[in-house]
């Protein structure tokens, strides 16, 4: 349960419970339950989750607390990926539990917090009675689509639930994902292939194509990696020798250049860094 995290678009990670159950094809080779199975911390699928430590979740108060620091060493507000290893709008999991994470996301207002799910139905239920028209100002709000089904499934609630950003990521890419000229439109798109044991291949056009599309709707494209080096078409080219490619392109998993470019952009946000000392 990492806390300064090494994933490419976040900084850290807070996970106020863990535990989940596979919904869709995008969680047959779930990391997270691979953690749990190692670090028998929890049992996946239809079982209890299990909160965190209270000692764990002071880490978000104290990144509060040195938020002018980290503005001044990077220049932007630290974001926050909420959670790894669980989901937050998980029907399963405690109501008091999200109330709490709730209460500790109005308490960190410095941090951008990046609350990512696969229950994007749950959303409008589960959030606190003052979010308002317009959401938390430091809450962004994402759901995962793995292939051009998913997506066109929950995308309709990117106009139904009010958010400062709303993102989307599509990794594990294990299908094609088009946007439209008449869908919803997030701010931000994630696009990643799947990685490790029994990873199942991506398609480089498939990333082509929704960078492209993401630049004709003003969508800010961030591409992460390609999960595994046979995905990369500097190798599929042979541009490249497979003992070479990581020399030249050792961005993420599999590498991370897409036609030559890193491309990892993030959504526009002006938020200030607030002077907030939280016990």
């Amino acid at each position: 349960m990492a806390t300064h995290s090494s994933i490419e678009w976040t900084d850290h990670t807070f996970n106020p419970w863990t535990g989940c159950t596979k919904i869709s094809p995008g969680c047959d080779n779930c990391y997270a339950e691979a953690w749990s199975k190692r670090s028998g911390h929890v049992v996946w699928g239809k079982h209890p989750r299990k909160r965190t430590t209270e000692a764990y979740w002071k880490g978000p108060k104290i990144w509060q607390r040195k938020a002018s620091a980290f503005h001044a060493e990077h220049s932007r507000r630290q974001r926050v990926f909420c959670a790894s290893l669980a989901d937050v709008f998980d029907n399963k999991a405690d109501p008091a539990w999200r109330a709490d994470l709730f209460a500790l996301i109005r308490e960190t207002p410095s941090l951008d917090w990046q609350l990512l799910t696969k229950r994007p139905q749950n959303i409008a239920k589960m959030l606190p009675s003052d979010w308002g028209n317009n959401g938390y100002h430091n809450v962004w709000l994402g759901f995962t689509a793995e292939d051009q089904t998913r997506y066109d499934q929950r995308k309709r609630f990117i106009e139904a639930v009010p958010a400062a950003v709303w993102f989307v990521s599509y990794e594990p890419a294990i299908g094609p994902l088009r946007l439209e000229a008449t869908d919803p439109k997030p701010n931000w798109l994630i696009v990643g292939g799947e990685s490790g044991h029994g990873s199942r291949p991506m398609d480089p056009q498939w990333a082509r194509d929704i960078v492209n599309d993401c630049r004709s709707f003003g969508v800010a494209p961030f591409f992460k990696q390609w999960g595994a080096a046979g995905n990369n078409p500097l190798l599929q080219s042979g541009e490249v020798a497979s003992e070479d490619l990581k020399a030249i392109d050792p961005h993420g998993k599999g590498g991370g250049l897409l036609d030559g470019a890193l491309i990892r952009e993030f959504p526009a946000s002006d938020q200030p860094v607030e002077d907030v000392s939280a016990a």
